[in-house]
Protein backbone atom coordinates (compact mmCIF):
# COMPACT_ATOMS: atom_id res chain seq x y z
CA UNK A 1 0.00 0.00 0.00
CA UNK A 2 1.37 3.40 -1.01
CA UNK A 3 1.40 5.95 1.82
CA UNK A 4 2.07 9.64 1.40
CA UNK A 5 3.26 11.54 4.47
CA UNK A 6 1.74 14.96 3.98
CA UNK A 7 3.56 17.65 5.95
CA UNK A 8 2.14 21.06 6.79
CA UNK A 9 4.76 23.81 6.89
CA UNK A 10 4.83 27.23 8.49
CA UNK A 11 6.27 30.02 6.40
CA UNK A 12 8.27 32.30 8.65
CA UNK A 13 7.03 35.87 9.13
CA UNK A 14 8.74 38.24 6.74
CA UNK A 15 11.37 36.03 5.17
CA UNK A 16 9.14 33.28 3.84
CA UNK A 17 11.64 30.61 4.75
CA UNK A 18 10.46 27.08 5.25
CA UNK A 19 9.95 26.68 8.96
CA UNK A 20 9.67 23.74 11.29
CA UNK A 21 7.08 21.12 10.39
CA UNK A 22 4.14 21.28 12.78
CA UNK A 23 2.28 18.09 12.08
CA UNK A 24 2.02 15.16 9.71
CA UNK A 25 -0.91 13.32 8.21
CA UNK A 26 -0.72 9.84 6.71
CA UNK A 27 -2.50 9.67 3.36
CA UNK A 28 -3.26 6.34 1.67
CA UNK A 29 -2.94 7.12 -2.05
CA UNK A 30 -2.70 3.82 -3.92
CA UNK A 31 -2.59 0.10 -3.29
CA UNK A 32 -0.33 -0.59 -6.27
CA UNK A 33 2.44 2.06 -6.05
CA UNK A 34 2.60 4.49 -8.94
CA UNK A 35 1.60 7.98 -9.99
CA UNK A 36 -1.89 8.92 -8.82
CA UNK A 37 -4.53 9.03 -10.23
CA UNK A 38 -6.71 7.86 -13.14
CA UNK A 39 -10.22 6.46 -13.44
CA UNK A 40 -8.91 3.22 -14.94
CA UNK A 41 -5.75 2.60 -12.88
CA UNK A 42 -7.30 -0.25 -10.88
CA UNK A 43 -6.83 1.67 -7.62
CA UNK A 44 -9.91 3.88 -7.73
CA UNK A 45 -12.61 2.21 -5.66
CA UNK A 46 -13.33 -0.74 -3.41
CA UNK A 47 -13.29 -3.95 -5.44
CA UNK A 48 -11.04 -2.62 -8.21
CA UNK A 49 -8.22 -4.89 -9.40
CA UNK A 50 -5.68 -3.50 -6.93
CA UNK A 51 -8.09 -2.35 -4.23
CA UNK A 52 -9.13 -5.21 -1.96
CA UNK A 53 -11.09 -3.73 0.99
CA UNK A 54 -9.86 -6.45 3.38
CA UNK A 55 -6.20 -5.78 2.58
CA UNK A 56 -6.82 -2.03 2.77
CA UNK A 57 -8.46 -2.23 6.21
CA UNK A 58 -5.64 -4.38 7.59
CA UNK A 59 -3.06 -1.96 6.22
CA UNK A 60 -4.82 1.01 7.83
CA UNK A 61 -4.71 -0.80 11.18
CA UNK A 62 -1.01 -1.53 10.72
CA UNK A 63 -0.12 2.06 9.88
CA UNK A 64 -2.25 3.50 12.69
CA UNK A 65 -0.56 1.18 15.20
CA UNK A 66 2.90 1.95 13.82
CA UNK A 67 2.45 5.67 14.47
CA UNK A 68 0.58 5.33 17.75
CA UNK A 69 2.35 7.57 20.26
CA UNK A 70 4.14 9.62 17.57
CA UNK A 71 2.87 13.02 18.67
CA UNK A 72 3.36 14.94 15.43
CA UNK A 73 1.31 12.42 13.41
CA UNK A 74 -2.12 13.91 14.03
CA UNK A 75 -4.32 12.41 11.32
CA UNK A 76 -4.87 9.59 8.84
CA UNK A 77 -6.67 10.08 5.55
CA UNK A 78 -8.35 6.78 4.74
CA UNK A 79 -8.04 6.93 0.94
CA UNK A 80 -7.05 9.55 -1.60
CA UNK A 81 -9.40 10.48 -4.45
CA UNK A 82 -11.92 7.64 -4.70
CA UNK A 83 -13.02 7.41 -8.33
CA UNK A 84 -13.89 5.19 -11.28
CA UNK A 85 -16.86 3.30 -12.66
CA UNK A 86 -17.40 1.21 -9.52
CA UNK A 87 -17.82 4.11 -7.11
CA UNK A 88 -21.16 4.18 -5.32
CA UNK A 89 -22.55 5.61 -2.10
CA UNK A 90 -23.51 2.35 -0.37
CA UNK A 91 -20.03 0.86 -0.64
CA UNK A 92 -18.53 4.20 0.42
CA UNK A 93 -20.46 4.05 3.70
CA UNK A 94 -19.74 0.35 4.23
CA UNK A 95 -16.00 0.44 3.75
CA UNK A 96 -15.12 3.96 4.88
CA UNK A 97 -16.86 3.33 8.19
CA UNK A 98 -14.96 0.04 8.51
CA UNK A 99 -11.69 1.80 7.75
CA UNK A 100 -12.43 4.56 10.27
CA UNK A 101 -13.15 2.02 13.01
CA UNK A 102 -9.95 0.12 12.17
CA UNK A 103 -7.84 3.27 12.54
CA UNK A 104 -9.56 4.29 15.78
CA UNK A 105 -9.16 0.82 17.27
CA UNK A 106 -5.41 0.88 16.62
CA UNK A 107 -4.81 4.53 17.53
CA UNK A 108 -7.20 6.44 19.78
CA UNK A 109 -5.35 9.75 19.36
CA UNK A 110 -5.17 10.23 15.62
CA UNK A 111 -7.81 12.16 13.66
CA UNK A 112 -9.73 10.12 11.08
CA UNK A 113 -10.04 11.93 7.73
CA UNK A 114 -12.65 10.82 5.19
CA UNK A 115 -12.50 11.75 1.50
CA UNK A 116 -15.38 11.90 -0.96
CA UNK A 117 -16.17 10.52 -4.40
CA UNK A 118 -15.16 11.72 -7.88
CA UNK A 119 -11.52 12.48 -7.06
CA UNK A 120 -12.52 13.82 -3.63
CA UNK A 121 -14.73 16.60 -4.96
CA UNK A 122 -18.09 15.24 -3.80
CA UNK A 123 -19.42 14.67 -0.28
CA UNK A 124 -22.98 15.68 -1.16
CA UNK A 125 -24.33 12.23 -0.24
CA UNK A 126 -23.64 13.03 3.43
CA UNK A 127 -26.37 15.67 3.51
CA UNK A 128 -29.27 13.21 3.83
CA UNK A 129 -27.27 10.32 5.30
CA UNK A 130 -24.72 10.88 8.07
CA UNK A 131 -21.79 8.65 8.98
CA UNK A 132 -22.30 6.37 12.01
CA UNK A 133 -19.22 5.54 14.07
CA UNK A 134 -18.50 4.29 17.58
CA UNK A 135 -16.40 7.38 18.37
CA UNK A 136 -16.92 11.14 18.25
CA UNK A 137 -14.80 14.26 18.31
CA UNK A 138 -12.10 13.14 15.87
CA UNK A 139 -13.78 12.83 12.47
CA UNK A 140 -12.66 15.22 9.71
CA UNK A 141 -13.88 15.44 6.11
CA UNK A 142 -11.69 16.51 3.21
CA UNK A 143 -12.19 18.01 -0.23
CA UNK A 144 -9.86 18.66 -3.15
CA UNK A 145 -10.37 21.90 -5.06
CA UNK A 146 -8.35 22.94 -8.11
CA UNK A 147 -9.17 25.19 -11.05
CA UNK A 148 -9.44 22.09 -13.25
CA UNK A 149 -12.04 20.64 -10.86
CA UNK A 150 -14.42 22.78 -12.92
CA UNK A 151 -12.85 22.23 -16.33
CA UNK A 152 -12.04 25.42 -18.23
CA UNK A 153 -15.00 27.31 -16.79
CA UNK A 154 -12.79 29.95 -15.17
CA UNK A 155 -11.37 31.13 -18.50
CA UNK A 156 -14.54 30.72 -20.58
CA UNK A 157 -17.03 32.39 -18.20
CA UNK A 158 -17.23 35.68 -16.38
CA UNK A 159 -15.14 35.40 -13.21
CA UNK A 160 -17.87 36.65 -10.88
CA UNK A 161 -20.55 34.44 -12.39
CA UNK A 162 -18.26 31.43 -12.32
CA UNK A 163 -17.08 32.06 -8.76
CA UNK A 164 -20.70 32.17 -7.61
CA UNK A 165 -21.50 28.92 -9.42
CA UNK A 166 -18.41 27.15 -8.10
CA UNK A 167 -19.08 28.29 -4.54
CA UNK A 168 -22.58 26.84 -4.83
CA UNK A 169 -21.00 23.55 -5.92
CA UNK A 170 -18.56 23.63 -3.00
CA UNK A 171 -21.39 24.38 -0.59
CA UNK A 172 -23.52 21.50 -1.91
CA UNK A 173 -20.62 19.06 -2.27
CA UNK A 174 -19.19 19.47 1.22
CA UNK A 175 -19.31 23.03 2.53
CA UNK A 176 -22.60 22.27 4.29
CA UNK A 177 -20.64 20.06 6.72
CA UNK A 178 -19.26 23.20 8.37
CA UNK A 179 -22.80 24.13 9.39
CA UNK A 180 -23.23 20.64 10.85
CA UNK A 181 -20.24 21.19 13.15
CA UNK A 182 -17.72 18.99 11.30
CA UNK A 183 -14.21 20.13 10.40
CA UNK A 184 -13.77 20.38 6.63
CA UNK A 185 -10.20 20.22 5.37
CA UNK A 186 -9.18 21.43 1.90
CA UNK A 187 -6.54 18.75 1.66
CA UNK A 188 -5.39 19.65 -1.85
CA UNK A 189 -5.36 23.11 -3.37
CA UNK A 190 -2.78 24.69 -5.64
CA UNK A 191 -1.90 26.52 -8.83
CA UNK A 192 0.81 26.60 -11.48
CA UNK A 193 3.41 28.64 -9.59
CA UNK A 194 4.86 30.08 -12.80
CA UNK A 195 1.82 32.35 -13.07
CA UNK A 196 -0.02 33.47 -16.18
CA UNK A 197 -2.68 30.75 -16.06
CA UNK A 198 -6.07 32.49 -16.32
CA UNK A 199 -7.96 29.52 -14.87
CA UNK A 200 -5.65 29.40 -11.85
CA UNK A 201 -5.55 33.16 -11.24
CA UNK A 202 -9.32 33.52 -11.12
CA UNK A 203 -9.90 30.30 -9.20
CA UNK A 204 -7.38 31.09 -6.49
CA UNK A 205 -8.92 34.45 -5.62
CA UNK A 206 -12.34 32.84 -5.27
CA UNK A 207 -10.93 29.95 -3.23
CA UNK A 208 -8.84 32.01 -0.81
CA UNK A 209 -11.72 34.40 -0.16
CA UNK A 210 -13.98 31.48 0.76
CA UNK A 211 -11.27 29.72 2.79
CA UNK A 212 -10.47 32.86 4.80
CA UNK A 213 -14.12 33.65 5.51
CA UNK A 214 -14.80 30.09 6.70
CA UNK A 215 -11.42 29.75 8.45
CA UNK A 216 -10.89 26.26 7.04
CA UNK A 217 -7.67 24.27 7.26
CA UNK A 218 -5.88 23.47 4.02
CA UNK A 219 -2.75 22.00 2.51
CA UNK A 220 -0.98 22.79 -0.73
CA UNK A 221 -0.07 20.58 -3.60
CA UNK A 222 2.87 20.76 -3.41
CA UNK A 223 6.14 21.60 -1.67
CA UNK A 224 8.07 19.59 -4.27
CA UNK A 225 10.50 21.33 -6.62
CA UNK A 226 11.23 18.32 -8.83
CA UNK A 227 10.84 14.54 -8.84
CA UNK A 228 13.59 11.95 -8.88
CA UNK A 229 11.43 10.05 -11.35
CA UNK A 230 7.88 10.73 -12.49
CA UNK A 231 6.16 8.96 -15.37
CA UNK A 232 9.52 7.84 -16.71
CA UNK A 233 11.07 11.33 -16.64
CA UNK A 234 14.11 11.95 -14.40
CA UNK A 235 14.16 15.31 -12.60
CA UNK A 236 10.74 16.39 -13.84
CA UNK A 237 9.76 19.88 -12.64
CA UNK A 238 6.70 20.21 -10.40
CA UNK A 239 5.32 23.58 -11.47
CA UNK A 240 2.71 23.44 -8.71
CA UNK A 241 5.58 23.22 -6.22
CA UNK A 242 6.33 25.99 -3.72
CA UNK A 243 10.05 25.29 -4.10
CA UNK A 244 11.97 25.82 -7.33
CA UNK A 245 13.94 23.09 -9.06
CA UNK A 246 16.96 23.72 -6.79
CA UNK A 247 14.81 22.81 -3.74
CA UNK A 248 16.11 25.98 -2.01
CA UNK A 249 14.57 28.97 -3.80
CA UNK A 250 10.88 29.82 -3.62
CA UNK A 251 9.31 29.46 -7.06
CA UNK A 252 6.91 32.40 -6.65
CA UNK A 253 7.22 34.72 -3.65
CA UNK A 254 4.00 36.59 -4.50
CA UNK A 255 2.11 33.34 -4.07
CA UNK A 256 3.38 33.04 -0.51
CA UNK A 257 2.00 36.50 0.23
CA UNK A 258 -1.40 35.37 -1.02
CA UNK A 259 -1.58 32.57 1.56
CA UNK A 260 -0.10 34.61 4.42
CA UNK A 261 -3.41 35.47 6.11
CA UNK A 262 -4.74 31.93 5.63
CA UNK A 263 -2.07 30.69 8.02
CA UNK A 264 -3.72 32.55 10.91
CA UNK A 265 -6.57 31.12 12.97
CA UNK A 266 -9.31 33.73 12.67
CA UNK A 267 -12.19 32.05 14.51
CA UNK A 268 -12.87 29.23 16.93
CA UNK A 269 -11.61 28.27 20.40
CA UNK A 270 -8.50 29.63 22.07
CA UNK A 271 -7.39 33.20 22.83
CA UNK A 272 -10.15 35.60 21.84
CA UNK A 273 -10.63 39.29 21.26
CA UNK A 274 -13.71 41.36 20.53
CA UNK A 275 -15.16 40.53 17.13
CA UNK A 276 -13.87 42.72 14.34
CA UNK A 277 -14.36 42.93 10.59
CA UNK A 278 -11.28 41.99 8.62
CA UNK A 279 -11.41 42.82 4.92
CA UNK A 280 -9.22 40.50 2.90
CA UNK A 281 -7.93 41.23 -0.61
CA UNK A 282 -7.18 37.82 -2.16
CA UNK A 283 -5.23 39.10 -5.17
CA UNK A 284 -2.49 40.53 -2.95
CA UNK A 285 -3.07 38.49 0.20
CA UNK A 286 -3.25 41.76 2.14
CA UNK A 287 -6.11 43.08 4.25
CA UNK A 288 -7.65 46.07 5.97
CA UNK A 289 -10.00 46.59 8.88
CA UNK A 290 -12.82 49.05 9.49
CA UNK A 291 -12.91 51.64 12.24
CA UNK A 292 -15.52 53.97 13.70
CA UNK A 293 -12.88 56.54 14.67
CA UNK A 294 -13.34 58.23 11.31
CA UNK A 295 -16.44 56.97 9.53
CA UNK A 296 -15.42 58.76 6.33
CA UNK A 297 -12.40 56.54 5.88
CA UNK A 298 -11.37 52.94 5.84
CA UNK A 299 -8.72 52.45 8.50
CA UNK A 300 -5.93 50.25 7.23
CA UNK A 301 -3.73 47.91 9.19
CA UNK A 302 -0.13 48.94 8.64
CA UNK A 303 1.68 45.73 9.54
CA UNK A 304 4.37 45.27 6.89
CA UNK A 305 2.99 42.00 5.62
CA UNK A 306 -0.72 42.58 6.20
CA UNK A 307 -1.47 46.23 5.51
CA UNK A 308 -2.42 48.14 2.38
CA UNK A 309 -1.62 51.87 2.09
CA UNK A 310 -4.55 54.17 1.37
CA UNK A 311 -4.57 56.57 -1.58
CA UNK A 312 -6.64 59.57 -0.52
CA UNK A 313 -9.97 59.36 1.27
CA UNK A 314 -12.68 56.82 0.53
CA UNK A 315 -15.76 58.87 1.34
CA UNK A 316 -18.69 57.20 3.06
CA UNK A 317 -21.66 58.46 1.06
CA UNK A 318 -23.70 55.29 1.57
CA UNK A 319 -23.32 51.83 3.02
CA UNK A 320 -20.82 49.52 1.38
CA UNK A 321 -22.57 46.47 -0.04
CA UNK A 322 -21.36 43.19 -1.48
CA UNK A 323 -22.47 42.79 -5.08
CA UNK A 324 -22.00 40.44 -8.07
CA UNK A 325 -22.48 36.68 -8.08
CA UNK A 326 -19.16 36.20 -6.31
CA UNK A 327 -20.25 38.49 -3.45
CA UNK A 328 -16.72 39.86 -3.49
CA UNK A 329 -17.20 43.39 -4.85
CA UNK A 330 -17.64 46.07 -2.16
CA UNK A 331 -19.74 48.81 -3.75
CA UNK A 332 -21.32 52.10 -2.77
CA UNK A 333 -23.67 54.49 -4.54
CA UNK A 334 -22.58 58.13 -4.50
CA UNK A 335 -24.82 61.17 -4.10
CA UNK A 336 -24.77 61.45 -7.90
CA UNK A 337 -26.11 57.88 -8.15
CA UNK A 338 -22.84 56.49 -9.49
CA UNK A 339 -21.65 53.03 -8.43
CA UNK A 340 -18.09 52.73 -7.18
CA UNK A 341 -16.22 49.65 -6.01
CA UNK A 342 -13.31 49.37 -3.64
CA UNK A 343 -10.20 48.71 -5.71
CA UNK A 344 -6.44 48.22 -5.39
CA UNK A 345 -4.09 49.77 -7.94
CA UNK A 346 -0.84 48.39 -9.35
CA UNK A 347 1.17 49.73 -6.41
CA UNK A 348 -1.25 48.33 -3.81
CA UNK A 349 -3.01 51.59 -2.98
CA UNK A 350 -6.68 51.50 -1.93
CA UNK A 351 -9.10 53.62 -3.94
CA UNK A 352 -12.66 53.60 -5.31
CA UNK A 353 -13.22 53.00 -9.03
CA UNK A 354 -16.19 52.24 -11.26
CA UNK A 355 -17.20 48.62 -10.69
CA UNK A 356 -15.88 46.29 -13.37
CA UNK A 357 -16.52 42.81 -14.75
CA UNK A 358 -19.68 42.31 -12.70
CA UNK A 359 -21.22 39.81 -15.12
CA UNK A 360 -21.17 38.21 -18.59
CA UNK A 361 -17.79 39.45 -19.93
CA UNK A 362 -15.42 36.46 -19.81
CA UNK A 363 -12.32 38.42 -20.85
CA UNK A 364 -12.47 40.92 -17.99
CA UNK A 365 -10.31 40.49 -14.86
CA UNK A 366 -12.13 41.67 -11.70
CA UNK A 367 -9.69 40.40 -9.07
CA UNK A 368 -8.29 43.80 -8.06
CA UNK A 369 -11.83 44.59 -6.84
CA UNK A 370 -12.35 41.30 -5.03
CA UNK A 371 -12.57 41.57 -1.24
CA UNK A 372 -13.95 39.23 1.39
CA UNK A 373 -15.33 40.46 4.71
CA UNK A 374 -14.29 38.14 7.54
CA UNK A 375 -15.82 38.24 11.00
CA UNK A 376 -12.79 37.39 13.14
CA UNK A 377 -12.76 36.58 16.85
CA UNK A 378 -9.15 35.53 17.30
CA UNK A 379 -6.13 37.85 17.50
CA UNK A 380 -3.81 37.45 14.53
CA UNK A 381 -0.44 35.88 15.24
CA UNK A 382 1.46 39.10 14.58
CA UNK A 383 1.66 40.84 17.97
CA UNK A 384 2.31 44.16 16.24
CA UNK A 385 -0.88 43.79 14.25
CA UNK A 386 -2.86 42.67 17.29
CA UNK A 387 -1.89 45.82 19.20
CA UNK A 388 -3.27 47.89 16.33
CA UNK A 389 -6.47 45.87 16.23
CA UNK A 390 -7.04 46.49 19.94
CA UNK A 391 -7.60 50.16 19.09
CA UNK A 392 -10.23 49.42 16.46
CA UNK A 393 -13.96 49.25 17.00
CA UNK A 394 -15.29 45.68 17.06
CA UNK A 395 -18.02 46.56 14.54
CA UNK A 396 -18.48 49.07 11.76
CA UNK A 397 -21.65 50.30 10.08
CA UNK A 398 -19.67 50.76 6.87
CA UNK A 399 -19.88 47.06 6.06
Amino acid sequence: MSIMISTLFIFADGGYKIGKAQCDGLDNHLTKPGWCCANNDGNGFFGDKFFDPTVWTAALSKMAATFNGVSNVVGMSLRNELRGTKQNVNDWFKYMQQGAEAVHSANKNVLVIMSGLSFDTDLSFLMPRPVHLSFTGKLVFELHWYSFSDGNSWSTNNSNDNCGQVLNRIRNNGGFLLNQGFPLFLSEIGIDERGGNVNDDRYFGCLTGWAAKNDVDWSLWALTGTYYLRLGVVGLNEYYGVLDSDWISVRNSSFLQKIYLLQSTLQGPGPRTDAYNLVFHPLTGLCLVCSLKDTAMLTLVTDQKIGLPCLGRVVRESRWQTISASRMHLALTTSKNNSLCLDVDATNNILANPCKCLSKDSSCQPMSQWFKIINATRPLESSKLYKQLENLSPRSDML
